[in-house]
């Protein structure tokens, strides 16, 4: 029997029937399933989180200047957004879970061709296009946690969030580790590499379409639909995208320079810089709480506090405290308010902010608004640092820029949203 027919039996044991979509699986088995996608989300942000603590390494090897490795290290994103809308029609096409595979696929082989780099361009190349399969995946693997999790929608894309947050913490931590033992930074992304095609086979054998195909049914939600825009591109929509550029911004800005800063700013060792840049990750945890308070309070009005929290937060990052101990905590509380906080907040409320058919294409659009902003990131953050020193960088960059966010949600609408409240059978 092929697997892609094992997936769609499931013994009655494993599956309760709902009205109007596929059979959904025990809650037991639900848990589990997430367990195993939340693997791949880990390994995915160890990808993305080690470039840049291995920068200093890559940038003395092939002679690349600080702007030249500030691009490097966050032009992947530019990858993920150009995919994002692509990949969120293709969710129209296609199953969710084969997109998934896909992109699982292509960022594991563009990941180990960063190692194989020669120079400046083609590095360039296949971190963009590794960026391509982690849009893939992160669109194709939020739009079916949403749907399955739909009465708990912003919890459960916390606790994707949280995988975040430990692929985050993990993946510049290990990258340090690896990269020392083995005596070369290549050796990180040959690890990470592998582990992804080993996953992808544990996902294609093991997921079923049951978890990843739902879709929720105007029967099973409180309130229905009517009272949402019935149209992709509406106001909460689009004042939502353009908050996602601002945070992408400000957070890859971070991101991307942080660890060079540490280490050539402020004298730290490598292992130190890597230990606090992958406390971002630890922050990221908080994605679950948070999620858990976008379920029951006013989603925009957490996000704002969130966004003012954070452009204290980013500006004390260069212009505070310089030893290990307060740059820890303040890069956790980075995690926390970006990644946990506003990360989880604005994806959930983009779907929410849409019809459930239109959940593919919310979530792309997301990814794209805020991933492709973030592409130059790195690059605006180290020409801020060439007028303005890196104090003046993080006051534009990290502090300025999130008020604009504030300014942005302040024309949110909540009561257009979906929020349903009702018990989900899972």
């Amino acid at each position: 029997m092929s697997s892609s027919n094992r997936s769609s039996r499931v013994t009655p044991s494993e599956e309760v029937q709902t009205p109007g979509g596929l059979a959904r699986l025990t809650k037991t088995v639900a848990l589990a399933t997430l367990a195993v996608l939340g693997a791949s989300y880990v390994l995915n942000a160890m990808d993305r989180q080690v470039f840049p603590v291995l920068l200093p390494d890559i940038r003395t090897e092939y002679g690349f200047s600080l702007g030249q490795g500030g691009f490097l290290a966050t032009i992947f994103t530019l990858g993920i957004g150009l995919a994002g809308l692509p990949t969120g029609y293709l969710l129209d096409k296609m199953s969710r879970r084969g997109v998934i595979l896909l992109g699982i696929a292509i960022f594991s082989v563009f990941t180990v061709l960063t190692a194989l780099a020669v120079g400046y361009w083609d590095m360039f190349a296949y971190r963009a296009l590794s960026g391509v399969g982690e849009a893939m995946q992160n669109a194709a693997l939020f739009s079916a946690v949403g749907a399955y999790f739909f009465a708990n929608r912003a919890l459960a894309l916390g606790s994707l969030n949280f995988a975040y947050g430990i692929g985050s913490f993990l993946g510049p931590l290990l990258g340090a580790q690896f990269a020392t033992s083995f005596g070369d930074w290549r050796a990180p992304f040959f690890i990470y590499g592998g582990v992804g095609i080993v996953l992808l086979v544990v996902i294609r054998l093991t997921v079923s379409k049951r978890f990843t195909e739902q879709v929720e049914s105007k029967t099973s939600v409180a309130q229905g639909f009517d009272h949402m825009p019935q149209n992709l591109y509406n106001k909460n929509l689009l004042l939502l995208a353009l908050t996602a550029v601002v945070v992408g911004v400000a957070m890859y800005g971070y991101i991307g320079l942080y660890p060079t800063f540490l280490q050539e700013e402020l004298g730290f060792s490598r292992g130190d810089a890597g230990l606090a840049a992958s406390m971002f990750g630890i922050g990221a945890l908080m994605g679950l709480p948070a999620g858990w308070l976008g379920d029951r309070l006013n989603q925009r009005n957490l996000m704002i506090a969130a966004l003012l929290a954070g452009a204290v937060v980013g500006y004390l990052l260069f212009n505070g405290p310089t030893s290990l101990g307060p740059q820890v905590a303040l890069s956790f509380a980075e995690g926390a308010l970006a990644s946990g906080f506003m990360f989880v907040n604005i994806y959930s409320s983009m779907q929410r902010a849409v019809r459930p058919n239109m959940v593919g294409r919310a979530s792309g659009l997301y990814v794209a608004s805020f991933y492709i902003p973030a592409a130059i990131a790195g690059y605006l953050f180290s020409a801020l640092v060439a007028a303005t020193g890196w104090g003046g960088a993080a006051l534009w960059q990290l502090t300025i820029l999130p008020l604009i966010g504030v300014a942005t949600l302040a024309f949110v609408d909540v009561k257009k949203f979906s929020n349903a409240r009702v018990a989900a059978h899972h």
